[in-house]
Protein backbone atom coordinates (compact mmCIF):
# COMPACT_ATOMS: atom_id res chain seq x y z
CA UNK A 1 0.00 0.00 0.00
CA UNK A 2 1.22 3.50 -1.40
CA UNK A 3 1.17 5.89 1.75
CA UNK A 4 2.26 9.77 1.13
CA UNK A 5 2.94 11.37 4.41
CA UNK A 6 2.89 15.01 5.16
CA UNK A 7 4.45 16.18 8.01
CA UNK A 8 3.27 19.96 7.42
CA UNK A 9 -0.46 19.33 6.67
CA UNK A 10 -1.50 20.69 9.68
CA UNK A 11 0.17 23.17 9.43
CA UNK A 12 -0.62 24.44 6.01
CA UNK A 13 -4.69 23.73 6.89
CA UNK A 14 -3.58 26.03 10.09
CA UNK A 15 -2.16 28.96 7.99
CA UNK A 16 -4.63 28.57 5.14
CA UNK A 17 -7.85 29.14 7.64
CA UNK A 18 -5.80 32.09 9.67
CA UNK A 19 -4.97 33.89 6.49
CA UNK A 20 -8.10 33.30 4.60
CA UNK A 21 -6.85 31.42 1.90
CA UNK A 22 -8.91 28.50 1.87
CA UNK A 23 -12.24 31.39 0.74
CA UNK A 24 -11.74 32.03 -3.03
CA UNK A 25 -13.46 35.23 -4.11
CA UNK A 26 -14.31 35.67 -7.27
CA UNK A 27 -11.71 38.69 -7.78
CA UNK A 28 -9.53 35.60 -5.76
CA UNK A 29 -10.26 32.33 -6.69
CA UNK A 30 -8.68 29.54 -5.47
CA UNK A 31 -6.76 26.56 -6.91
CA UNK A 32 -8.30 23.81 -7.33
CA UNK A 33 -6.64 20.22 -7.73
CA UNK A 34 -6.87 18.60 -11.06
CA UNK A 35 -5.27 15.10 -12.46
CA UNK A 36 -4.34 15.15 -16.60
CA UNK A 37 -3.42 12.76 -18.48
CA UNK A 38 -3.46 11.20 -22.24
CA UNK A 39 -5.46 8.04 -23.01
CA UNK A 40 -5.59 7.63 -26.71
CA UNK A 41 -6.68 9.37 -29.02
CA UNK A 42 -7.86 12.34 -26.26
CA UNK A 43 -6.58 14.37 -23.91
CA UNK A 44 -8.29 13.90 -20.14
CA UNK A 45 -8.42 16.38 -17.20
CA UNK A 46 -10.24 16.05 -13.99
CA UNK A 47 -10.61 18.27 -11.54
CA UNK A 48 -11.48 17.53 -7.72
CA UNK A 49 -15.23 19.90 -7.03
CA UNK A 50 -16.81 17.88 -4.20
CA UNK A 51 -19.89 19.01 -2.93
CA UNK A 52 -20.04 21.96 -6.13
CA UNK A 53 -23.60 22.09 -7.58
CA UNK A 54 -23.01 21.35 -11.53
CA UNK A 55 -24.70 24.49 -11.80
CA UNK A 56 -22.44 26.39 -10.18
CA UNK A 57 -19.64 25.44 -12.38
CA UNK A 58 -18.93 27.40 -15.60
CA UNK A 59 -16.58 26.32 -18.47
CA UNK A 60 -15.47 28.41 -21.28
CA UNK A 61 -12.54 28.14 -23.91
CA UNK A 62 -11.44 31.41 -25.74
CA UNK A 63 -8.06 31.33 -27.98
CA UNK A 64 -6.62 28.01 -26.82
CA UNK A 65 -7.08 28.76 -22.85
CA UNK A 66 -9.55 26.91 -20.96
CA UNK A 67 -11.10 28.20 -17.91
CA UNK A 68 -13.05 26.26 -15.18
CA UNK A 69 -14.64 28.05 -12.53
CA UNK A 70 -16.96 26.50 -9.81
CA UNK A 71 -18.19 27.80 -6.51
CA UNK A 72 -19.30 25.95 -3.09
CA UNK A 73 -21.62 27.87 -1.28
CA UNK A 74 -22.20 27.07 2.60
CA UNK A 75 -24.74 25.20 3.87
CA UNK A 76 -27.78 26.25 4.68
CA UNK A 77 -28.01 27.46 8.54
CA UNK A 78 -30.55 28.37 10.77
CA UNK A 79 -30.77 29.23 14.68
CA UNK A 80 -30.35 26.03 15.99
CA UNK A 81 -27.42 25.34 13.71
CA UNK A 82 -24.03 24.88 15.65
CA UNK A 83 -20.75 24.34 13.75
CA UNK A 84 -18.73 22.04 15.00
CA UNK A 85 -15.66 21.62 12.81
CA UNK A 86 -15.59 23.63 9.52
CA UNK A 87 -12.52 22.20 6.87
CA UNK A 88 -13.79 22.11 3.90
CA UNK A 89 -13.19 25.00 1.82
CA UNK A 90 -15.52 27.75 0.84
CA UNK A 91 -16.00 29.70 -1.83
CA UNK A 92 -14.80 30.09 -5.77
CA UNK A 93 -12.23 28.07 -7.84
CA UNK A 94 -10.48 28.81 -10.72
CA UNK A 95 -7.78 27.03 -12.91
CA UNK A 96 -6.97 27.92 -16.46
CA UNK A 97 -5.22 25.56 -18.82
CA UNK A 98 -3.43 26.80 -22.08
CA UNK A 99 -4.35 23.99 -24.43
CA UNK A 100 -1.67 23.24 -27.79
CA UNK A 101 -3.02 23.62 -31.15
CA UNK A 102 -2.97 19.66 -30.79
CA UNK A 103 -6.29 19.64 -29.30
CA UNK A 104 -9.33 20.05 -31.06
CA UNK A 105 -10.98 22.16 -28.97
CA UNK A 106 -14.44 22.73 -30.86
CA UNK A 107 -15.17 18.87 -29.48
CA UNK A 108 -15.26 18.88 -25.70
CA UNK A 109 -16.99 16.98 -23.70
CA UNK A 110 -17.37 17.44 -19.69
CA UNK A 111 -19.56 14.94 -17.31
CA UNK A 112 -19.65 15.46 -13.57
CA UNK A 113 -20.04 12.74 -11.37
CA UNK A 114 -19.31 12.23 -7.60
CA UNK A 115 -17.60 15.57 -7.28
CA UNK A 116 -15.18 15.20 -9.83
CA UNK A 117 -15.68 17.29 -13.18
CA UNK A 118 -14.06 15.27 -16.01
CA UNK A 119 -13.11 17.13 -19.68
CA UNK A 120 -12.13 14.81 -22.46
CA UNK A 121 -10.06 16.67 -25.21
CA UNK A 122 -9.78 15.21 -28.73
CA UNK A 123 -6.80 14.89 -30.10
CA UNK A 124 -6.68 16.82 -33.64
CA UNK A 125 -6.51 15.50 -36.82
CA UNK A 126 -3.45 17.62 -38.14
CA UNK A 127 -1.77 16.07 -34.45
CA UNK A 128 -1.96 12.51 -35.30
CA UNK A 129 1.13 10.55 -36.58
CA UNK A 130 0.42 10.02 -40.40
CA UNK A 131 2.64 7.79 -42.61
CA UNK A 132 3.54 9.64 -45.59
CA UNK A 133 4.22 7.60 -48.88
CA UNK A 134 7.38 7.98 -51.06
CA UNK A 135 6.94 7.88 -54.74
CA UNK A 136 9.10 6.58 -57.00
CA UNK A 137 12.27 8.15 -58.95
CA UNK A 138 11.16 11.16 -61.27
CA UNK A 139 12.31 11.55 -64.71
CA UNK A 140 11.06 14.89 -65.12
CA UNK A 141 13.67 16.30 -63.01
CA UNK A 142 16.28 18.84 -64.93
CA UNK A 143 19.79 18.12 -64.94
CA UNK A 144 22.24 20.75 -63.72
CA UNK A 145 25.45 21.05 -66.06
CA UNK A 146 28.19 22.69 -64.81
Amino acid sequence: MLMRTDPFRDLDRLAQQFFGATTGTWSKPAAMPMDAYRAGEEFVVCFDLPGVDPNAIELDVERNVLTVKAERRPLPSGDDVQMQVSERPLGVFSRQLFLGDTLDTDHITADYDAGVLTLRIPIAEKAKPRRIEIGGARSDRKEIKS
